[in-house]
């Protein structure tokens, strides 16, 4: 289960064209939205990242909107081989990664087979996963599986990090009503 003190949002290659052309593109940005508005709430630390941004073009606007800091550019298709990223999330100190980004069969994939690997508990949330056609994302969420992920939803990993609604909320009074207002 993802717990609040211990997980880390990473959000991989939400790019220019690209993510406007994966399959279901309007709703994976939205629920890549949502889970950076959630982020904030629970605060919770982000890492994104972005492809070869001068071939690929940078982070959707709806999205880098509600991002801190900088992207980390990559050339590696696994954020992990990216030293970059790796000095990132060891610097964030968590071992739970609640993974999204496309594409899933390349990019996605590889980053969860690594960060599994590395022992990290990674959990690709799949509405805000995608590539260019149906059969490479569910193919890419498949080998994300295989390789230890657990595939989950939006909603599911919320109310995992919330733990409990109202007061018992570990996350601190409030939370729950505002993550509420986030999934509805």
């Amino acid at each position: 289960m993802l717990e609040i003190d211990n997980t880390v949002l990473v959000l991989v290659d939400f790019q220019g064209k690209l993510a406007r052309i994966v399959q279901d593109s309007e709703q994976v940005i939205a629920s890549a939205c949502k889970l950076a508005r959630a982020a904030a709430v629970l605060e919770l630390p982000i890492i994104w990242t972005q492809q070869n941004p001068a071939a690929l073009g940078t982070t959707v606007e709806e999205l880098a909107g509600l991002l801190p800091g900088e992207p980390i550019a990559k050339q590696a298709f696994s954020c992990w081989r990216e030293p970059a990223f790796a000095k990132a999330l060891a610097g964030k100190a968590r071992r739970s990664v609640l993974l999204a980004g496309i594409e899933a069969h390349i990019c996605v994939f590889q980053t969860a087979a690594d960060l599994c690997g590395a022992g990290y508990d990674v959990h690709v949330v799949a509405e805000a996963v995608s590539s260019r056609s149906a059969d490479n994302r569910r193919i890419g969420l498949a080998r994300c599986a295989s390789a230890g992920a657990t595939i989950t939803c939006v909603e599911s990993a919320l109310f995992e990090l919330l733990e409990a609604a109202g007061p018992d909320c570990p996350a601190g009074a409030g939370k729950f009503k505002e993550i509420l207002k986030l999934v509805k």
